[in-house]
C-alpha cells in the first residue's frame, strides 16, 4: 500500500509538471543590439539569433519552461517575457590557422511588466572536432548553442545580475 501511495504521486507529479511550465515570449530571430560592434559580414552571413533562438527552445523544456516565439519586438507588458539580444560576436581566425570565436547575449526577464532578472552569457569556442572543415559561421552557432542551453538552464531558477558561459 505504500509503495502504491508513492508511485500514485510520482505519477501524478510527472503529469502535472507539464501543467506548472512556464510559457516564456522571446523574439525570433534574436536581435543583435543595434550599439553593438559587430562586423557587418557576421550579420549577413550567420543565422546567429536564429540558432540562438532554436537552442533556447530546444533546451527549455528539459528545465520546465516552454518558449514561445514570435518575430516581432517581445511585448513585456504580459506574461513571462525574455527580452533577448545579441552584444557581441566575433570571429578571428579562419579553418587554416584556427578558429577563435566569440558570442555574447543580453537578456531581461520581466513578469507582467515588471523586471524580474538580468543576465549576460558569453561563450567561446576553437571550434571543437574537425575544427579545420568549418567554416566561420558554424562554429559562431556553436557559441551560440551553447548559450542557448546555459539560457535555458538560467530561466529555470533566474538570477538576477547573472554571468554565464565565459564569464
Amino acid at each position: 500500500m505504500r509503495h502504491s501511495m508513492r508511485a500514485a504521486v510520482a505519477a501524478l507529479l510527472c503529469c502535472a509538471t507539464p501543467v506548472m511550465a512556464a510559457e516564456i515570449h522571446v523574439q525570433d530571430p534574436v536581435p543583435f543590439n543595434d550599439a553593438a560592434i559587430i562586423a557587418e559580414n557576421i550579420k549577413a552571413e550567420c543565422r546567429m539569433g536564429a540558432q540562438l533562438a532554436t537552442a533556447l527552445g530546444k533546451n527549455a523544456p528539459a528545465h520546465g519552461n516552454t518558449i514561445v516565439f514570435g518575430s516581432d519586438p517581445v511585448n513585456t507588458g504580459s506574461g513571462h517575457v525574455l527580452k533577448l539580444e545579441l552584444v557581441e560576436a566575433q570571429s578571428a581566425g579562419n579553418a587554416f590557422i584556427g578558429h577563435f570565436k566569440s558570442a555574447a547575449a543580453r537578456g531581461v526577464l520581466f513578469e507582467n511588466g515588471q523586471q524580474v532578472a538580468t543576465v549576460t552569457a558569453r561563450r567561446v569556442s576553437r571550434g571543437g572536432a574537425f575544427a579545420g572543415f568549418k567554416g566561420s559561421c558554424d562554429v559562431l552557432e556553436r557559441t551560440v548553442n551553447a548559450i542557448g542551453n546555459d539560457l535555458a538552464i538560467w530561466l529555470a531558477k533566474p538570477v538576477d545580475g547573472a554571468r554565464l558561459g565565459d564569464l
